[in-house]
């Protein structure tokens, strides 16, 4: 039986995630400096590949996540 308050662990991680980047992306923004668009454009320009990399890891993410997804109700479907 899964712990029912587990899910609230990914939940934290994403949302202290999501503040660290805006922090961290105000502050280069407030001093100046380089920010995560910036920083993706040089060095996507010094190694273009690291663009289809990027993607290959985000599809994989997306095949990995929702492969199988079946909406419930589908005739046929098991759902």
């Amino acid at each position: 039986m899964q712990d029912p308050t587990f899910p609230w662990i990914w939940l934290a991680w994403i949302l202290l995630f999501i503040v660290t980047f805006a922090i961290i992306e105000g502050i280069a923004i407030a001093r100046g400096k380089t920010t995560l668009s910036r920083f993706t454009v040089v060095t996507t320009t010094a190694f273009p590949p690291l663009i289809f990399l990027l993607g290959i890891v985000a599809g994989g993410l997306a095949v990995h996540f929702w492969w199988h997804w079946c909406p419930a109700g589908i005739p046929g479907q098991g759902g």
